[in-house]
Formats: structure tokens, sequence, C-alpha cells
């Protein structure tokens, strides 16, 4: 098993912290979060879609809300409380923010896209060192795991990779279930998440059929089709 495999399995592992059914300043905090990141899956979409005017008001609205996350108490909430890179991590987003605004003002859209990206990683530290795992971490890790698949079999298949790919897309539908499992709150009994949800998991199988044909031409329909699933579930609820 590779060093990316054991450590995604790893990070799903960790135990999670509940905080949708939290009461107080931590509820309070990851709820501020959420929405926040809201903005921040909206400015890396339409960086990504070329749509300037559209992204530097997603950003803007972004670093608003992260603003007032930053100023929202005294210090940190409870379960950041021995995080000593707490403050640090807030600041390091808001600069990031910042100089992805002045990108996207400029028309260079790829470059704020690109510079974005960084903010879900910090974020993901952030939880990550509290031991937290939520919606956005399962998401994020299912991201990476989708674009080692991508950038390892996106060119022509062999039949030799058939069986590595089997393990990779066996990863990948860990993944996607563990998504599956622990839907937001906010979207468990939402029609639309349902929808979304299984479009993606039903993008996973087909890979995973794929990989299980022995047809290497069968693979890249399948790899193709595996992206467009995720970026609609993340845009709307990850």
């Amino acid at each position: 098993m590779t060093k990316l495999k054991r450590g995604l399995l790893a990070c799903v592992a960790v135990l999670a912290l509940s905080v949708s059914a939290s009461a107080g300043p931590v509820g309070d905090f990851e709820g501020a979060l959420r929405s926040a990141y809201a903005d921040y899956r909206s400015a890396l979409f339409l960086t990504n879609a070329g749509k300037r005017d559209a992204a530097v008001d997603a950003i803007a609205a972004f670093e608003q809300k992260w603003t007032a996350l930053e100023k929202g108490a005294a210090g940190p909430p409870p379960h950041y409380a021995d995080d000593s890179q707490y403050s640090e991590t807030l600041t390091k987003v808001a600069a990031i923010a910042e100089e992805a605004a002045k990108q996207a003002s400029a028309g260079q859209l790829g470059e704020a896209h690109a510079m974005l990206e960084s903010i879900r990683e910090e974020i993901g530290g952030l939880h990550e060192r509290s031991g937290i795992i939520g919606f956005s971490d399962r998401m994020n890790a299912y991201h990476a795991m989708m674009e080692h698949v991508l950038q390892t079999y996106g060119g022509a298949v062999s039949a030799a990779q058939l069986g590595d790919l089997r393990e990779d897309s066996a990863v990948l539908a860990y993944l996607a279930h563990d998504i599956e499992a622990h839907p937001p709150a906010d979207a468990a009994s939402n029609a639309e998440f349902k929808q979304l949800l299984d479009a993606m998991l039903n993008s996973v199988a087909a890979v995973q059929a794929a990989a299980r044909s022995g047809n290497p031409s069968a693979v890249g329909p399948a790899l193709g089709a595996l992206k467009a699933p995720y970026s609609k579930l993340f845009l709307k609820f990850g």
C-alpha cells in the first residue's frame, strides 16, 4: 500500500469530534467556519471557470466572514485551545485570500485559483491537529485520492496497471462511502445532496468496474467521468 493510501486511511480513521450537535463556542465557530467555506468553494469554482467579477465577489465574501472568525473571540474556541498554530493559521488564510483577491481583480484567475487551493490545506491542518474530521475534511481526502488516480492512470492504461487501479479505486470507494456515511447536518435529508452524492458514488463504481473488467480501454471513459460529480457535490455542499 502506498504512503498516500496509508495516510488517507489514517486520516479517516481519526476519532471525529461531533460539532453538529455541539452548543456554545464549538458549534458556533464550526458553523461560522462552514459558512465561510461555502464562499471559499464558490471562489474556487469561479476562478477556475474564468468568471472574474463573480470570483472577486466570492473572495470578498469569504474574506468578510473570515475576518469575523478572526475577531469573533478573545482566543481560540475550546477545541483549538491546545493548538499553538491556531492564530498563525487564521492569519495565514487571511493573507492567502488577500493575495488571491488581488490576482483575481487583475484578471489572473489561474494564479488566484492556485493560491486559493492552499486554503483547504490550512483548514484541514487546523482540524487534523485537534483530531477533528468534518465533512469538508472527508471531501478533501477523497479529492486527494481522486487526483492521484487521475494523474496516475489518466493516460493510456496497460493491462499490467489494472491491478494497481483496482486497489486505488477501492480506496477511492472507501473514501466516497465514508462521505456517504457522514453527511453534513444541513444536508442529511436534502434531495439534491442525495442526487449529487449518488452521482459521485456511481462514478467511482464505474471506475472500479472498468478496472475489474480486464479491458484497459474501458478505463479512460470511466476516469473521464470521475471529476465532474465530485466537483458538483463539493461546490454545493463540500
